[in-house]
């Protein structure tokens, strides 16, 4: 059924009349009455009686409820995609657990204060996983770790973090590569950049076989390594922000190791919804305040 086919109907709905439903439309009276045969050919029913003033038959009024939703979800569409201030729809982001804990609060407090009617979804994972939804198309747009070498993707360099090794007590020295050796530490799963620079630092200090002990959440890894269970490396401005809650202990890391930036990776703006230009656009002016 065609959206024009669909108002002329419900043009003749409202005024009783193919020539009043003409002239509230701009058109002649027989294009009303091609589109009304249209349907009715399509549906296989008739949709008015023509006796006398025009009225609808049990199927017309049927199909009134349908036309009116239709047009409808046509006209939200239109809205959404038309880049309205007053963004609309869902916003889909991932990011890392890092920054999920830190970062993104404040920024999706302030998109959703400006933008109310916007659905927010928020996955988490490593990098490689999160680099995943987005070219499988289930995310618009992820933060992760390091640079995106993708001519698909446009990156927008949004937090620089310093990494430090985190321990149960306090560390004025790198730790002996004894005992690096035979330490535990925790990391998030496969893929996650900060599980890399774990292994870039222990291979700087000749330890190529560590144990190394996958977590799932910021929390349950923090917890473990204030038990005494081994070491970890995060952002220093994620650790400070749980230093409280866990009594935990940090050292810096060398430059190479530490400075890490994070992106926001998403694909060209041609393709963008109104409510991920938005978000763009307020991602844009917090880092430029920052």
């Amino acid at each position: 059924m065609q959206l024009k086919s669909l108002n002329l109907f419900m043009a003749v709905i409202e005024t009783g009349s193919f020539v009043a439903a003409a002239q509230r439309c701009h058109t002649v009276q027989s294009n009303v009455t091609t589109h009304i045969k249209k349907l009715e050919d399509e549906l296989g029913v008739a949709l008015f009686h023509r006796i006398g003033r025009v009225r609808p038959t049990s199927a017309g009024v049927a199909l009134v409820d349908y036309a009116q939703r239709m047009l409808s979800v046509h006209d939200e569409a239109l809205a959404q995609f038309q880049g309205r201030d007053n963004a609309a729809g869902r916003l889909r982001i991932g990011a890392m657990e890092t920054t999920t804990a830190l970062r993104l609060p404040p920024l999706l407090a302030a998109y959703h204060a400006a933008h109310p009617e916007v659905d927010i979804q928020l996955k988490t994972g490593p990098t490689a996983e999160l680099m995943e939804l987005m070219m499988d198309g289930q995310v618009d747009g992820v933060f992760v770790a390091g640079g995106v070498e993708h001519g698909r993707y446009q990156a927008l360099n949004a937090f620089s973090e310093q990494l430090v090794l985190v321990g149960a007590t306090p560390m004025t020295t790198m730790p002996t590569s004894q005992t690096l050796m035979t330490s535990a530490f925790m990391a998030f799963r496969q893929g996650c950049s900060y599980r890399q620079r774990i292994e870039l630092l222990l291979a700087s200090h000749g330890v190529n076989a560590a144990r190394i002990f996958e977590f799932g959440s910021l929390d349950a890894m923090l917890g473990c390594v204030a038990a005494g269970m081994g070491y970890t490396v995060l952002p220093r401005a994620t650790v400070e922000a749980h230093q409280h809650r866990f009594g935990i202990h940090t050292l810096a890391l060398p430059a190479s190791i530490a400075h890490i930036d994070t992106y926001f990776v998403t694909h060209a703006p041609t393709g963008w919804t109104p409510a991920l230009a938005r978000f763009v656009d307020m991602l844009h002016e917090a880092v430029t305040a920052m």
